[in-house]
């Protein structure tokens, strides 16, 4: 199988994260939860990664980084724990459900929500954001890059306007942690809310959030945490405030090896290569008859997808053909996307999602273009 779906999730895990999952699974006891060497062990594991996470982001410190199990739960903890009914947020046509959800949720409370409308050809209007703007606007919530076309959003324009209007700026780096730089600091983000494993590497059920100075999010699930039982509510101090219960240590251990082999081989290299494999794919197919590609591939940076359709036929069908005859992996439908595939027209259709991860080879990629040029034929 030619594995193009690691937008989904990254396959194969680089070497040493499955042994450190392992390894913890035999050494580590529960984080916070005893003082022999079992529980201590997982302690200091785990604290390590909140250091390099906290590093990777430009945030504050190991302490303001929470651990979730991936990122829907760490946008919900965000965007429950900042905002409310009185507050207007400001969001996007590019938004994944993990975002658009609890941001229509909000709204059934009494917020308001409003979206920077995409265009056609699935680009932002960045005018809109000051269009948008009311006397009650509290947040920005985005995405850092499209899911379903790998457009980036310019985070840098974003955070300096949050900044000039005294906003709170909350990211979704689902797509984009590990593989396009992030400084909080330097970029103006509040929260940056991350999933470890896509462009992290990092096993499934890892993810989190990052929390800048003087965010002081409510906490979402409250319960047991190790530390001041005799207390009626969830401990003020970040990370616990933000992490009821047991944490995946386990996980955690295997995110750290991902982070290990990213700093050793270099993020950027990494990065580079995988959007050269993309770029590859999309000049090998972008004039093939029939097929019509979505995204703006002029930009100088994007995430490593490409996404297309064949003709009219569904996305699922092209994907199932695929799969079932050339034996490449990829992702038809709606990808959680809604607003932007309504804004592709491509609500009905749907697309078919080609995703490169640190594995993929140029020989992989050329097949990938080939059985596309063989399926737009017999269209």
């Amino acid at each position: 199988m030619i594995y193009l779906d690691n937008a989904a999730t990254t396959r194969p895990k680089p070497p040493g994260v499955a042994a450190a999952v392992t390894a913890a699974m035999d050494a580590y006891g529960n984080s916070g939860r005893g003082a022999h060497d079992e529980a201590l062990a997982a302690s200091r594991g785990i604290y390590a990664v909140r250091r390099r996470l906290a590093d990777l982001f430009g945030g504050p410190g190991a302490d303001r980084v929470a651990f979730t199990p991936n990122s829907t739960m760490a946008l919900n903890i965000a965007i429950s724990g900042l905002l409310g009914p009185a507050d207007h947020v400001i969001s996007t046509d590019w938004e994944h459900n993990s975002v658009l959800r609890p941001l229509y949720r909000l709204r059934e409370q009494g917020a308001a929500v409003d979206f920077v409308p995409a265009d056609r050809r699935g680009q932002l209007d960045y005018g809109a954001f000051s269009r948008l703007l009311r006397p009650n606007t509290r947040a920005v919530v985005c995405t850092h890059g499209s899911n379903l076309t790998g457009d980036l959003t310019d985070i840098e324009w974003i955070g300096d306007f949050c900044h000039r209007h005294g906003l709170l700026f909350i990211l979704d780096a689902s797509q984009t942690a590990g593989m396009v730089p992030i400084h909080m600091a330097r970029q103006h983000i509040d929260v940056v809310c991350f999933t470890g494993h896509k462009s992290l590497l990092g096993p499934q059920g890892t993810g989190g959030l990052c929390v800048g100075e003087g965010v002081d999010i409510r906490p979402f699930a409250v319960g047991g945490t190790g530390v001041q039982s005799f207390s009626e509510t969830q401990p003020a101090e970040y990370p616990t405030r933000l992490e009821a219960g047991t944490l995946n240590s386990h996980g955690i251990a295997g995110l750290g090896a991902a982070l290990e082999y990213l700093r050793t081989v270099g993020a950027e290299t990494v990065r580079t290569r995988e959007e050269a494999l993309a770029r590859r794919f999309y000049q090998a197919v972008r004039g093939i008859p029939g097929v019509t590609v979505y995204g703006d591939f002029s930009a100088e940076e994007r995430a490593p997808i490409v996404t297309l359709n064949i003709g009219d036929y569904d996305s699922a069908e092209v994907s199932d053909q695929l799969a079932e005859r050339f034996g490449i992996a990829t992702r038809p439908g709606a990808h959680c996307a809604p607003r932007l595939h309504r804004a592709l027209g491509t609500a009905e259709q749907g697309a078919v999602r080609f995703s490169w991860g640190w594995a993929n080879t140029e020989a992989e990629t050329d097949a990938a273009a080939e059985a596309v040029r063989v399926l737009a034929t017999e269209e």
